[in-house]
């Protein structure tokens, strides 16, 4: 592989904002907008019958996503290094969303597994930047160029797309609220004049953050240290209470203090919950200590995957004003549903 960019090469990132920064009062735009989507980040770097798909952290995730590279030799240019995010969408209720669960499990050390994973779960690529294009590298040009021969070269294909972007901050804020409904994590800035610079916190990003009342359904111990690895969490979906996810961000201290904390709530046996954790886990690693239902606490998440929050939720703080039964699903925003493809460049 000879390409003006050459893997490893450390993605550019975003720093945290509440809202999107706005256009300044001029004729130019300062900045281009774009859905966040919440998959695996990846470079990839395609230089002929050569692929490899770079992950954040360096290594080459082309074994578990062998779909994918036949997707670029077939879709993207010859050779290029264009920076995106794998996804995978999956049909939901009659609409195509992205599934977060469905993406975790492709990172499999089976090859088996793997090739039955790329036909039942396929993944697409959604680039949003492009570094190279045959000899010509405009990793150092301005990104209104790059978008430019991003969106001229890319996408048309089955697998591998063009993220949509807008110059309006009203219409960003629009795609923050709606697209949701399609899985996506919220919105992305990026300054419309200057290079791509790796590693660096260049961009802006708004996230989805809500916060729920859960009744807590139990906690699995630590693997390695004294004390709680992991609150399960529940909602009343009727008179049915349903696991949603877990909690774990805890100090050290913290977690021996829930445990004692706890101690008095545990009732039973030990479960083993089918499902509640990935299907390739070992029945150890699902394995819970149930406790009465009694308590409840508020947390912090970003959105819903069906039934479950999308990722680990945050303690926020217990609620003894809060009555179990007043946990349901009612409580929770329901996004405008949005489809895959309405979040691709031409689909808005």
């Amino acid at each position: 592989m000879d390409l003006p960019q050459m893997p490893p090469l450390a993605p550019m990132l975003a720093k945290a904002a509440t809202t999107v920064p706005v256009q300044p009062e001029s004729d130019e735009p300062m900045w281009s907008y774009e859905p966040k989507w919440d998959g695996f980040r990846s470079i990839v770097f395609r230089d002929g019958e050569e692929v490899v798909l770079g992950s954040r952290g360096g290594k080459d995730l082309a074994r578990y996503f062998p779909e994918i590279v036949e997707a670029v030799k077939a879709e993207l240019p010859d050779r290029c290094v264009v920076d995106g995010e794998l996804v995978v969408p999956r049909e939901v209720n009659g609409v195509t969303r992205l599934s977060w669960e469905a993406l975790s499990e492709r990172i499999h050390p089976a090859a088996s597994r793997v090739k039955l994973l790329a036909e039942q779960t396929p993944a697409q690529f959604v680039g949003f930047d492009l570094l190279a294009l045959g000899d010509r590298d405009v990793a150092a040009e301005d990104f209104t160029l790059r978008r430019a021969l991003l969106v001229d070269t890319i996408g048309g294909g089955l697998s591998c797309h063009v993220t949509a972007a807008t110059f309006d901050s009203a219409e960003a804020m629009r795609w923050f609220e709606m697209f949701e409904g399609a899985g996506l994590d919220g919105v992305i800035a990026k300054k419309l004049v200057g290079p791509y610079l790796p590693n660096k916190r260049e961009m802006i990003k708004v996230k989805h953050a809500r916060t729920a009342d859960v009744v807590l359904l139990g906690y699995r111990p630590h693997k390695s240290q004294p004390g709680i690895g992991s609150m399960l969490l529940g909602l009343f979906d009727g008179s049915e209470l349903k696991m949603v996810g877990g909690a774990s961000a805890f100090t050290a201290a913290r977690r021996i203090e829930l445990l004692e904390e706890l101690e008095p709530l545990r009732v039973g046996e030990d479960v083993v919950a089918e499902g509640e954790a990935s299907r390739w886990k070992s029945a150890a690693d699902r394995s819970w200590v149930p406790l009465r239902p009694e308590r409840v606490l508020e947390v912090a998440y970003d959105q819903m995957e069906g039934e479950r929050f999308r990722h680990a939720a945050r303690f926020l703080r217990w609620r003894p004003d809060r009555i179990p039964d007043e946990c349901t699903f009612d409580q929770l925003e329901v996004p405008v549903r949005y489809d895959f493809a309405d979040v691709l460049a031409g689909g808005v």
